[in-house]
């Protein structure tokens, strides 16, 4: 159930950020924000709700979304 919670907190919050085009940041940020929510969600996802995964991925995700807003 706690999973549950989580991972559904968690896709509104993916699905709140990625209309995020009127807020005054650059793509760059808004890239790192969604990436770093994506990737805490598969993250948990994937090692079972393990802390160091949900880091991991935010971390992993964050990054990945930096380079791809600073691209956009």
């Amino acid at each position: 159930m706690k999973r549950l919670f989580v991972v559904t907190l968690a896709a509104g919050a993916f699905a709140g950020l990625t209309a995020c085009d009127s807020i005054p940041l650059s793509h760059q940020t808004q890239g790192a924000a969604v990436g770093a929510v994506g990737g805490a969600v598969a993250g948990s996802a994937l090692t079972g709700g393990s802390a160091l995964g949900t880091v991991g991925g935010a971390v992993a995700g964050g990054v990945v979304g930096s380079e791809v807003g600073k691209r956009h």
